[in-house]
């Protein structure tokens, strides 16, 4: 790749986490590494449970396995190539990698915001209208809008890509961010003017049109709650909202908070904003498993059914009653 300045840089730097002393290098790759064994275990333990069960094959379950699917591939795509930066001291990536990346980071962010709005489309149509939730929210149909959720984001991924790919580069390959994204790459281009009319435009529908649902779906079902419910009934209906509700609040405040403070005025130091995006980037993506774990019946149900056939076979083979 030739910028216009006449330099030739093939390969990308990846600053990563700016001032961090080289003996802590193996600490941070460490960390990394178990936060990734976290994402990739605790994700595959949901697929494979859900694809087990036939039990859990419905409609609320499904959408949970896009969210897993989501999170499993974003640390996929990032935190190996953070890890290898730390763990063996090369920074360098490759042009093409580098834009692989990045198209990889942003197709799942955006299809991530999809797959929550059908989340919220489950709730609001299971609690708002019941009588219709079988007929409105099957499995059919949740996989057509799933399928959609994904569709979108990687055709139109390509067209930024593309863009930012022509873009001329004449700034030096260093790369402030542990991963290639949009905005840490083509700030290195010479002309601005070129950057955001195509990115700017997507960025903002894949994430407004979600919230923008997901803020009207919650507020009608606070209503519907508050007027055709009360008493027990009332904290029963909310409980099934929660694990949804925790799972969009982990994927969205941080991110609203961030661009809020930015709109103000108020800028970060370089590595608070590097670590901010890699939090909450890849946090919801190692909690999700354990909120679906503990607040979906189902399958904390389908856990303690599992256990207790476990526990009901003596590692001799001999049977024993299992306690309820």
């Amino acid at each position: 790749m030739m910028s216009s300045n006449g330099t030739s840089f093939p390969n990308f730097f990846l600053l990563g986490f700016p001032g961090l002393v080289p003996r802590y290098h193996g600490a941070v790759s460490a960390l990394l590494l178990l936060v990734f064994l976290a994402i990739a275990g605790g994700n595959i333990f949901i697929l494979l449970l859900i694809k087990l069960d036939r039990r859990l094959h419905k409609p609320t379950f499904l959408i949970f396995c896009h969210l897993a699917l989501t999170d499993l591939l974003f640390g996929t795509v990032t935190l190996p190539r953070v890890i290898w930066r730390y763990w063996l001291g090369d920074a360098w990536m490759a042009f093409r990698a580098c834009f692989t990346q990045m198209y990889f980071v942003h197709f799942l962010g955006a299809t991530h915001s999809f797959v929550l709005m059908l989340v919220a489309l489950d709730r609001f149509v299971a609690i708002c209208d019941p009588l219709r939730y079988p007929a409105v929210v099957t499995n059919a149909v949740v996989t057509v809008l799933g399928g959609v959720s994904w569709l979108m984001p990687a055709s139109w991924m390509v067209g930024v890509v593309t863009e930012a790919i022509a873009l001329p580069f004449c700034d030096s390959p260093v790369i402030r961010q542990c991963y290639c994204d949009h905005f840490s790459i083509t700030r290195l281009s010479c002309d601005q003017s070129q950057v955001e009319w195509l990115a700017f435009p997507l960025a903002m529908f894949s994430l407004l049109c979600p919230l923008s649902f997901i803020i009207f779906s919650y507020c009608a079902i606070m209503a519907t709650v508050l007027k055709k419910y009360g008493g027990e009934s009332r904290g029963r209906v909310l409980s099934t909202c929660s694990p949804q509700l925790l799972i969009t609040g982990l994927y969205y405040t941080p991110r609203c908070f961030v661009y809020m403070a930015n709109n103000q005025g108020f800028h970060f130091s370089e590595l608070v904003r590097i670590v901010v995006i890699m939090v909450y980037s890849l946090l919801p993506a190692a909690v999700n498993p354990l909120i679906y774990c503990f607040k979906m019946q189902e399958i904390k149900e389908n856990l303690k059914r599992k256990f207790h056939k476990r526990k009901a076979t003596c590692p001799a083979g001999r049977i024993v009653v299992a306690s309820s």
